[in-house]
């Protein structure tokens, strides 16, 4: 009986594990962006997303990083299609005078409808939005210090019409809605101006 037991905890535990996937850049060719993802922008301007080496990584050596302008610069992995789980990305804002931000979007239709949610260092707050048809909406907001050049971690799990959004560690928002039910792409994302570094994108469905 112990070891049916045992037995079945491992493979509950090796499910689970096996359910998360971590993508960490560094065996992707630097200077161009990421196999398999598609890097892109909601709304007008030139995103640029590309696979960098960086020696501040927390997983060196590379990073994914967006340097170009535009509306909202998303890039989301293609062969992803989750219903109820979790993103996490590790992000550091490095520079922008309209905005210093990095996000993560889940449940993503296309380029302009999924849902997101971003840190913003001069601001100072977590945000969650939905984007449809392009159009960004606000829901929820927590002031929290964000701080420029240094490495943060944002989450959101994902269950239902039930979404928690943890940065740093700490529980920022928790926020119910219904808008997108279907299971959908995940990726990051920035705004405006912002040059934003990436790093040791986490997934996982339930």
């Amino acid at each position: 009986m112990k070891t049916s037991l045992f037995t079945m905890i491992v493979t509950i535990m090796a499910t689970t594990m096996a359910a998360a996937e971590t993508v960490n850049f560094d065996d992707m060719k630097a200077g161009v962006p990421p196999p398999g993802w598609t890097a892109t922008q909601t709304g007008g301007g030139t995103a640029k997303w590309s696979v960098e080496k960086d020696a501040s990584a927390p997983s060196n050596p590379n990073v994914l990083k967006q340097s170009g302008q535009a509306t909202f610069p998303i890039c989301f992995k293609n062969d992803t299609k989750i219903q109820d789980g979790f993103v996490e990305v590790k992000f550091k804002p490095v520079s922008g005078k309209e905005d210093q931000a990095g996000g993560v979007i889940w449940r993503a239709k296309d380029s302009d409808n999924y849902y997101i949610a971003r840190a913003n260092a001069l601001e100072g707050n977590v945000t969650i939005y939905h984007t449809i048809k392009g159009k960004r909406t606000e829901k929820k907001r927590t002031n929290m210090k964000v701080t420029s050049n240094q490495w943060h971690t944002l989450r959101v799990n994902f269950q239902d019409n039930r979404f928690t959004v943890t940065f740093d560690g700490k529980k920022a928002i928790e926020w119910d809605d219904e808008t997108f039910k279907d299971a959908g792409k995940v990726g990051v994302w920035t705004k405006a101006d912002s040059v934003t570094l990436f790093d040791d994108f986490t997934y996982g469905s339930k």
